[in-house]
């Protein structure tokens, strides 16, 4: 049985998606954030014959997000993601988005998958030979300043108003290392919530690197974030990348899929 979840189901729900708090850390934060009567936001859960929570389906705007323990009605959950269009942006644990992949009339699209990992205790963190400070809001416009000397790292056109909105509802901080008045590196999160946080935005400016700072940036922001009981976690592509995460204690916790037309 597959059932709409309202404010009512919400220890359950949380009961249920806490068992893996970086892999749900979209859904826990959105829940979190915009609760169940959001008109952009919808949840649905499917429950076995015992009446037992099996699986819980999140919508944010066009995108769809599910999760499940085991075995669930993918085609009921199917039939919902169907009921707002054909070509949904989907995305999740790579096994349970790969159960709707040929599902007749879902239109996945491009699909893009990533390694997924997260730090629940930190190993090699040192003092540090350099001065890591926490951005505020005043320093927005050098938060975008640096990214945009990223090639890898696209910047929309809402950066500004993105991490404005992060740092005023307490679910995304930036920490990074200045040189002469410009940030040399940094490092932010996204996605806080209650149990988890994403890292996201790791940078050193092409004219800094190799001196380490990328690496202490990171070493102050994993730090101070297990200091308050949450669970750290982030996306990586890139193998090289993800042997400087594991020597700070990430380790992989398996893959992460992205459907998008």
């Amino acid at each position: 049985m597959i059932r709409k979840l309202h404010k009512e189901d919400n220890e359950k729900v949380m009961a249920f998606l806490a068992d893996e708090p970086s892999i749900n850390l979209f859904l826990i934060g959105d829940i979190e954030a915009f609760g169940y009567d959001a008109e952009f936001q919808q949840l649905w859960a499917g429950f076995n014959d015992k009446g037992e929570m099996t699986a819980v389906l999140l919508k944010f705007y066009d995108a769809f997000i599910p999760y499940a323990k085991g075995e669930f009605d993918v085609n009921g959950f199917a039939d919902i993601i169907l009921s707002y269009g054909d070509a949904p942006a989907l995305s999740g644990k790579a096994e349970i988005v790969d159960k709707f992949e040929g599902l007749e009339g879902l239109n996945l699209g491009k699909k893009q998958v990533t390694y997924f990992a997260e730090c629940r205790k930190a190993v090699n963190i040192g003092a540090g030979a350099f001065n890591v400070k926490k951005a505020e809001i005043d320093d927005i416009d050098r938060i975008v300043d640096i990214r945009q000397t990223i090639v890898e790292f696209p910047t929309s056109s809402d950066a500004r108003d993105m991490i404005l909105k992060a740092m005023e509802s307490n679910t995304g901080r930036t920490y990074y290392i200045e040189e002469d008045g410009k940030m040399s590196a940094s490092a932010s999160t996204t996605a806080e919530n209650s149990m988890s946080a994403m890292i996201v935005g790791v940078c050193t400016r092409p004219e800094h690197r190799k001196k380490g700072l990328a690496s202490a940036v990171m070493q102050k922001l994993v730090q101070d974030v297990l200091d308050e009981g949450k669970v750290l976690c982030l996306f990586y592509d890139n193998p090289k990348a993800g042997r400087i995460y594991k020597r700070l204690g990430f380790k992989d916790i398996g893959m992460w899929t992205m459907c998008n037309r």
